[in-house]
């Protein structure tokens, strides 16, 4: 009896021995992990901030501060322009280059298209009005359509707007006091020469149309490379601009305006 107690105890001490080494080695596996799973944090949020620190380095093209979609008015029409909705956004280029083909490769005339349209409306709602009590159907439902004046006249105010905008914006031009802003709207204009004389005004518009749909949601996809890339661009024509205008603009003579006040 002596001697079983003797082993039950000596396997009793080995038990808690081992229990205890056990717990240690938990203890310091645990707080090996944490350690770990700290400094994997650390090195984390320094690989985060990394990128962000270059973001906030990169000046945004034309000097943008607001992302591309409050840029472009934050509604329906940014919706349609960066593809948020894709059916949408198809519709409307499909509907423009459904247009584009009927006028220019099918040669409709806008008059001739819209007639056309009309005589074929026309006389299926007339068949089907009055062929509706021969085959047991409901006459069709013509909806009462009229155009909402707010719309329209917001619409006619915000053209005026940027009209009077244009208009002081080449009168400030034409006033010789930007030599740079005059020779990048001369440049601009003699390019738009030259794509008048390639196509005409159709053709022209669909294309503004199709790269309005497609330019803003390339550059949304590779913003940060467009924009670095941009910024180096305008450091070149900056550097070449301040030759140019030290060794040849800046010594034309320019006669002073004098602005009169209307009373």
């Amino acid at each position: 009896m002596a001697e079983k107690n003797e082993s039950t105890a000596s396997t009793g001490g080995e038990e808690s021995l081992m229990q205890k080494v056990a717990d240690k080695l938990h203890d310091h596996d645990s707080s090996s992990s944490s350690a770990s799973s700290s400094d994997e944090s650390e090195t984390e949020e320094t690989k985060s901030s990394a990128p962000a620190s270059v973001k906030t380095k990169i000046s945004r093209l034309f000097g943008r501060e607001k992302p591309l979609h409050q840029v472009f008015g934050g509604g329906k029409l940014a919706d349609v322009l960066l593809w948020r909705n894709k059916k949408v956004s198809a519709t409307v280029l499909g509907t423009a280059t459904v247009i584009w083909v009927l006028f220019e490769l099918v040669e409709y005339y806008l008059l001739t298209l819209i007639c056309h349209i009309l005589i074929f409306s026309l006389a299926i709602l007339f068949l089907w009005s009055n062929a509706s009590t021969f085959i047991h159907k409901p006459p069709p439902r013509i909806p009462n359509v009229q155009l909402p004046e707010r719309p329209l006249l917001e619409f006619a105010s915000g053209v005026t707007l940027e009209i009077n905008r244009g208009y002081a914006v080449l009168r400030e031009i034409a006033s010789g006091r930007d030599l740079k802003k005059f020779l990048a709207v001369i440049a601009g204009l003699w390019l738009l020469s030259i794509l008048g004389n390639c196509c005409d005004f159709l053709t022209l518009f669909y294309i503004i149309f199709v790269l309005l749909h497609t330019v803003p949601v390339l550059y949304e996809r590779y913003e940060d490379k467009i924009d670095s890339f941009a910024q180096l661009a305008t450091r070149q024509v900056n550097k070449y601009y301040a030759v140019v205008n030290d060794r040849y603009f800046s010594k034309i003579p320019r006669v002073p305006i004098n602005t009169k006040k209307v009373a």
